[in-house]
């Protein structure tokens, strides 16, 4: 195994004191890898994402056990300005820009951590990557379609020089060939720039082609982990979430009597 950059530690997570989402997770990232989470809706994919941004706060969230360990320091319950300035960023569900700036003001934005740097060739970077956003670059974001969306928001992203990248959901709501386009770029972004990626996905099967690691999530646990290989060769997970269910029958772990957490491989 290679250096840990990100580790997790048995955290629990609750919103307005009484609602726990996290009951105890515990995940490993490793330095230049993309790990997956796999899961339903409200498996506690986002909120493992918000706990490791500090994004819980304005929910009303707090991590209430455990620790987050980011190179080393122990980032738990940190302000969000804290942990963006160490170099995590997370690009949200819902493309969310500025709608009344142009897609080129809304990537600059991206540098706001980096004030006084030089920011031309980070432009060029995005561009190159997202060349359908030259011909747009004038254009204001809230006129832009969703995948140009998707695209402005992880060049945004990559503006601002990110060790860890977060991605939730960046295949929600997109036609499949600019599906396939963005995993592509997210491939191309990981192994161009080594840049570690964390990847909050319900698209198992496209998220497993690119990832290097994988966990899956069900009602705020992990519940099973493994490569990318050995979890789409996996007949749980083929049944549960490759859609290759002999039964025709969508199910979920709920549905499992018992189920033994399998062991990490290594």
């Amino acid at each position: 195994m290679g250096e840990i950059l990100l580790q997790i530690n048995n955290i629990s997570v609750v919103y307005s004191d009484v609602i726990q989402v996290l009951k105890g997770v515990s995940l490993s990232v490793e330095k230049g890898h993309i790990v997956s989470l796999l899961g339903s809706n409200g498996a506690g994919k986002t909120t493992t994402l918000k706990a490791i941004s500090g994004l819980l706060k304005p929910e009303n969230g707090e991590v209430t056990d455990g620790s987050i360990i980011y190179e080393n320091k122990n980032i738990q319950n940190q302000s969000p300005e804290y942990i963006t300035r160490q170099g995590i960023i997370q690009v949200l569900e819902g493309r969310q820009p500025f709608k009344y700036l142009t897609i080129e003001e809304n990537l600059r934005v991206g540098t706001a951590t980096r004030i006084g740097k030089p920011y031309k060739q980070d432009l060029e970077l995005v561009y190159n990557y997202f060349p359908a956003l030259v011909a747009r670059r004038k254009s204001l974001a809230g006129y832009c379609s969703g995948g140009e969306l998707q695209m402005l928001v992880i060049g945004r992203a990559l503006m601002a020089h990110p060790q860890l990248l977060m991605l939730d959901e960046p295949s929600l709501g997109l036609a499949p060939l600019v599906v396939k386009e963005i995993f592509n770029i997210i491939k191309k972004i990981n192994e161009e720039h080594d840049t570690t990626i964390i990847l909050v996905e319900q698209n198992a099967n496209m998220a497993l082609q690119v990832a290097h690691y994988g966990y899956v999530m069900e009602n705020g646990k992990i519940v099973m982990e493994g490569t990318a290989k050995e979890l789409s060769e996996n007949p749980d997970v083929k049944e549960f979430y490759l859609g290759m269910a002999a039964s025709g029958v969508a199910k979920s772990y709920k549905d499992v009597k018992s189920y033994r957490r399998r062991k990490r491989w290594l």
